[in-house]
């Protein structure tokens, strides 16, 4: 899939439009319905073969993954079987039950992890998803978004310390709002 087709396969299947609050708090006109195009098996392999491109491609090497529950669950299986690399799942909060664990999958420490964002507006989910990894001890190397709104994400990202790259833009696929 071309990165053009698939642009628009994600346009066709989850751009909404209309009034939507997002996790942020603001109001959009559009909405990106990430688990419209995440539940698309041709979106979701080429999502995966275009995270695993760019993940060979960071200096140093990667160890892990890492998604944030529920939006990254998908994108960080399909991108560890692309990649040959293992991942772990980032939970919102700790569960109080079982083992109480916040990541699940193994973790080490001095491990250089890659967290994959579905859509990316001001970042705050991935920062503290990142922020968990490095108290456990890890090193996020990066930080790669499916699509950067272009509201602040980027700016709060790598203002956190953090490299961040999307594989596409709201400005990129043409979208106004």
């Amino acid at each position: 899939m071309t990165d053009e087709q698939l642009t628009q396969r994600i346009k066709d299947a989850a751009l909404l439009r209309g009034s939507f609050r997002l996790r942020s708090g603001r109001i959009s006109s559009f909405y990106l319905d990430k688990y419209l195009f995440q539940t698309q098996p041709d979106i979701l392999k080429a999502l995966a073969q275009r995270f695993a491109e760019k993940i060979a491609d960071i200096p140093g090497g990667v160890d892990r993954l890492a998604g944030a529950e529920l939006g990254g669950v998908p994108l960080v299986s399909a991108t560890g079987i692309a990649a040959d690399k293992p991942f772990v799942l980032i939970r919102n909060q700790k569960k109080d039950y079982g083992t109480a664990k916040q990541v699940e999958g193994l973790i080490n420490r001095g491990d250089r992890v890659v967290i994959l964002e579905d859509i990316a507006t001001t970042g705050g989910q991935v920062l503290e998803a990142a922020q968990t990894l490095s108290e456990m001890g890890a090193t996020v190397v990066k930080i790669i978004a499916v699509i950067d709104r272009q509201e602040g994400a980027r700016e709060n990202i790598v203002s956190a310390g953090y490299e961040f790259d999307s594989l596409l833009t709201k400005s990129g696929m043409g979208i106004d709002g």
